[in-house]
């Protein structure tokens, strides 16, 4: 049985690819031969003209938030612009939140 294509991400090179997921292997950028990141199942890149769109999605990969899909309902929501995650991240910091778990709530108080 073959197991269906996850989204890998380059950011210096603001390009996804889609590939077999495989834990025991690291998937390089055929452009630049960076270590991708596995971005998840249900993720959708943002045009790569859109640096700023590129610039929170890196704050959210690299604070270890993907994009899988749970049951029915996709991976939740992300933040989409710069905006929303400065508002999380502040959010984070004065509360004591994690940074992984503020960036996925719907609104912050």
């Amino acid at each position: 049985m073959s197991h269906g294509k996850t989204s890998y991400v380059c950011l210096p090179c603001r390009v996804s690819f889609k590939q077999p997921h495989d834990r025991a292997r690291q998937r390089n950028c055929p452009r630049c031969a960076e270590p991708m990141i596995h971005a998840g199942s249900a993720f959708a890149a943002p045009r790569r003209r859109d640096v700023a769109a590129w610039r929170a999605l890196a704050v959210l990969l690299n604070a270890g938030v993907g994009f899988h899909k749970s049951c029915c309902g996709g991976p939740g929501f992300r933040p989409r612009t710069l905006r929303e995650v400065r508002e999380r991240l502040t959010y984070a910091r004065r509360s004591g939140t994690p940074v992984a778990k503020a960036l996925v709530r719907f609104q912050v108080p």
